[in-house]
Order: C-alpha cells, then structure tokens, then sequence
C-alpha cells in the first residue's frame, strides 16, 4: 500500500470514513505519542489511539487506530504481546533500560558474573512463569496523582509504583552470551519488560537492565506486516507531490 500513492491515499480516506487499523512498526528514539500525533497530522484527523505503549527505545509493533475503529482499543491491549529481549547483567541504570547510564549493582547479596553458569541464569528466568505481582519502573508512563511518573522521576519527584498482577505464558532461552542474554517472552497486557529484567538481576545477584526491546506480535498482528513511520512519511510525501 505504501509504495502505491494511489492505494495509499484510497486507504486514507476509507480510514478516516469508516475506521481502520494502522500496523506501525515503530522506531527506536519515536514515542508512542509520537507516532500518534504524526498520524494525526498525515490522515488529518484527530480520532486516532495506540493499544499499548512502547518505550522510547523499545521497537516493534504498535497497534493505532483511526476513526470509528478506535472503539476497539480497548480489545487490542487486552490481547497477549510477544517480545524479543536482550538483558544485561553487572549493572543497572535509573530507567531500567539504557536510557540512563549505568551503575553499579548494590543489593544485599552481589554476586561475580564469571561465577554465574548459563544454566543457573535460565532456571532463575523461568521462576517468572505464570501469575505474579509486578512492581512497575519508577520511568514508566502509569499516572501518579494526574501526572507520568516518569515525568515525576524526572523532576526528582517521590515516586510509590503501585504493584500490579499480570501473568507470563512463555519464556524462552535464545542466548547467553555474558553479560548479554538473549530470551522471548509472552505475557499479558500492562506486563513491564523491564521489571522481569530489573528483578531477574536482583534474584542472580547481579544486576540487570533492558539492553533492547522488540515486540512482535499483538494478538493475531506481526510486526512483520507493519510499516515503519519513516516509510510512512516518504509514502504521504510522494502522495502530496
């Protein structure tokens, strides 16, 4: 579609008359909001939402819908998210991801990465199967009293997460090569990658943080079938030509 002007802008319309789901494949650096609001501005319509946000420096799928469709946000957050995920261990960082600079690991027990075998790591991930409660990052976009609390975090504010329930369905080993691990994860909706990895390092010993974060799939949508903004925005430029 986006490599034909005509189909493009034929879609366009039918979106914005009828409804219509957008597969966006975003980004590293874009904002869910961003790409949200660049929408908005290319379709010429405000009635557009996103299912589920992504972390400024997390890719991959993002579910938006246009016009009459979005009454069915809500259906599309509910359904089962499936990411590629590679931790860090040694350290740890502010946001739980490398958007702060790290720092050194200093819980109770620290324990040596040359002492920790592959084996030891993988059987540590799997006790995150299941239902658990979940203590969300300090740097997330939850409201806390009308506010982001990462806007909060931000502004040196106090910060109390509020704990949540979610569940993981699959975990599943890609790699380890230290201090890197490499594993696929499915959970459900409101499930905060970063805290799966902020409390796996605290569980070794070792300290841990988001290194890279893509979700692939949304229910029955691949990130294989979504388009980026950047394609988005060279198609729209050739359509206004």
């Amino acid at each position: 579609m986006v490599s034909d002007p005509t189909a493009l802008a034929e879609w366009t319309y039918a979106a914005c008359e009828h409804g219509a789901v957008a597969l966006i494949d975003k980004e590293e650096g874009w904002t869910s909001h961003d790409c949200v609001a660049r929408l908005r501005t290319l379709l010429h319509t405000r009635r557009i939402g996103h299912a589920g946000t992504l972390d400024p420096l997390a890719t991959g799928l993002l579910i938006v819908c246009v016009g009459k469709a979005t009454k069915d946000v809500d259906d599309f957050q509910e359904e089962q998210k499936t990411y590629e995920v590679v931790a860090k261990f040694g350290a740890v960082t502010a946001t739980d991801d490398r958007g702060a600079d790290e720092e050194p690991y200093s819980g109770e027990r620290v324990v040596d990465l040359s002492s920790l075998a592959p084996s030891h790591i993988e059987e540590a991930l799997l006790t995150f199967m299941g239902e658990q409660v979940q203590v969300p990052p300090a740097y997330s976009a939850i409201k806390q009293g009308g506010r982001r609390q990462y806007e909060l975090a931000r502004a040196g504010k106090p910060i109390i997460p509020k704990p949540r329930c979610v569940t993981i369905h699959e975990l599943q080993v890609e790699d380890i090569t230290m201090p890197f691990m490499r594993f696929t994860m499915v959970c459900s909706k409101g499930t905060y990658v970063r805290s799966v990895v902020r409390d796996l390092g605290r569980l070794l010993g070792t300290g841990a943080y988001v290194w890279s974060l893509r979700r692939t799939q949304s229910g029955q949508y691949q990130a294989s079938d979504a388009v980026t903004m950047t394609a988005l925005n060279s198609a729209f430029a050739k359509v206004a030509a």
